[in-house]
């Protein structure tokens, strides 16, 4: 299979004719004769003075940074000369204010140099660091192979990180593993495919495609922030009076609508994005960067079609979610919540995972969040892994969304020893959205005509005209203090 060296890739990536090189000849001072001559056969060999190229140029018509890999010159290794020049471009970016494109491909730190060489990747993390503190975005394209430090550093810590098919990407290459230890690396685990399954990278894509995929997450990240003239949102109008229990049964549906048909139907951009980048991976969340006609935000969604009786919504979910929150955070985007679950995994697992600590984590984030929030409640709403995706600058409830400390089956169960009262406890216990709007825990309603499961392209087209008027007025307003999105609850 050939994969594009760096030239090749460049090329495919930006528009025609629009690279302009950044690279100034690297410094060889101190180096001896016989390394001094194996970096002059790796310049002959690929044909260029370093295993990092950097530069700008257009994709899409959009100027961006770059720092590009070259396998050709000493298998892409690390030392003191690339990783300066490596460094120099990301501070360059930063000052300049660019987006920044990586596309790392590497056996990892030059052992040539050793030590020396190693500790680059404290520079390279800082300046990658700095770059997002910023709030500018940095976009990673893992390549094959990308091992050890370059894995360890500036091949991690992207806002959206995708790798080539079938590419060999980990921390420790398997040709040092079977020295060290005399046996092969099991097969399958250092794989681009193995990693996008285990929530540690968001896709797999293959080069052709990579301008499109970053084009797509840039149009989000770097959308306009203010003067967003959105459409009408529909008035809202008289709600009917629904009776509690109804409004219950009728969000358990097996044809509601979920998060998937809403951004099928309201979203205008969605680009998915996958697990913790930890090493969890949750199908009853969904997490991603969206726009809601031109109001840009990180959406997280508990996915009603993910979340099934043997895979309930567990910790990593949450985890997930929080990965969300930092990315608003990094990014300056408002947070979109959705709240559509029949309740967080009740098991051992769920226990060892340490889900109370992460609902509480994910409550403590949400409320002193430096981004705008907002939170839809768009069907059931059960416990704790309802309310973690709660506290916001503003919520919007469908009609028939509720939330409640436990299923009403569950505190009938407590109070009555019985379910035949969950009815009566649905209604005692003020659970529907018209309840909570009273309360002023929710701040607008979206009506269901006569409910969403049977409109539900038209219901989702309404869900989101509501939350794109919500996203441009969040964010002319900005992040509400930790103060005010608590007070709602006295």
């Amino acid at each position: 299979m050939a994969r594009p060296n760096a030239a090749a890739l460049i090329d495919l990536v930006l528009d025609e004719g629009s690279w302009a090189s950044w690279d100034t000849p690297p410094e060889r001072t101190g180096v001896s004769e016989e390394y001094a001559a194996e970096l002059r056969r790796a310049e002959e060999k690929s044909g260029v003075d370093e295993s990092v190229l950097s530069g700008e140029g257009l994709m899409r018509g959009r100027r961006v940074a770059v720092v590009v890999g070259e396998f050709g010159f000493l298998a892409g290794s690390i030392g003191r000369a690339s990783a300066d020049r490596l460094v120099t471009a990301i501070e360059r970016a930063t000052r300049e204010r660019l987006p920044l494109l990586a596309a790392p491909v590497s056996g990892g730190t030059r052992m040539q140099e050793g030590t020396p060489a190693f500790v680059q990747m404290v520079r390279i993390s800082q300046a990658v660091a700095a770059h997002k503190a910023a709030g500018l975005p940095y976009l990673v394209y893992l390549r094959h192979p990308t091992t050890g430090g370059v894995m360890a550093s500036w091949g991690s810590l992207g806002h959206v990180t995708v790798a080539e098919p079938g590419a060999l990407v980990g921390f420790l290459g398997p040709r040092v593993y079977e020295a060290l230890y005399g046996k092969p690396f099991p097969e399958g685990v250092q794989t681009a495919e193995n990693l996008h399954e285990r929530g540690i990278i968001d896709a797999v894509v293959a080069p052709e495609e990579i301008a499109d995929i970053l084009d797509r997450a840039l149009s989000v990240i770097l959308a306009p922030r203010r003067g967003i003239v959105p459409v009408t949102a529909a008035d809202d109008g008289e709600v009917p009076d629904v009776e509690t229990w109804d409004a219950v049964t009728r969000s358990r549906r097996a044809d509601r609508p979920g998060v998937r048909r809403l951004l099928r139907y309201a979203a205008s951009e969605v680009v998915p994005l996958n697990g913790t980048g930890q090493g969890e991976q949750d199908p009853g969340l969904l997490i991603g960067l969206v726009r809601f006609g031109q109001a840009p935000c990180v959406f997280l969604g508990q996915d009603r079609r993910g979340q099934t009786a043997d895979r309930p919504m567990g910790p990593g979910a949450l985890r997930e979610a929080r990965r969300g929150m930092r990315l608003a955070s990094e990014l300056g985007l408002p947070l979109v919540t959705v709240i559509d679950t029949p309740g967080a995994a009740l098991s051992a697992d769920a226990e060892n995972g340490g889900l109370a600590g992460e609902i509480a984590r994910s409550l403590a984030d949400l409320v002193t969040l430096d981004a705008p929030t907002l939170c839809l409640m768009l069907g059931e709403g059960n416990g704790g892994g309802a309310l973690a995706l709660l506290p916001a600058d503003r919520v919007v409830a469908a009609q028939h969304a509720w939330l409640s400390p436990l299923p009403p089956e569950g505190a009938s169960a407590i109070v009555h020893r019985d379910l035949d009262h969950a009815p009566e406890m649905a209604r005692r216990q003020q659970v529907r959205a018209l309840d909570l709007h009273r309360l002023g825990i929710v701040d607008r309603i979206v009506a269901e005509r006569p409910d969403a499961a049977d409109e539900a392209e038209e219901f989702c087209r309404r869900v989101g005209a509501v939350l794109e008027h919500e996203l441009a007025a969040l964010l002319d307003a900005g992040p509400g203090s930790p103060a005010d999105r608590a007070r709602r609850y006295v």
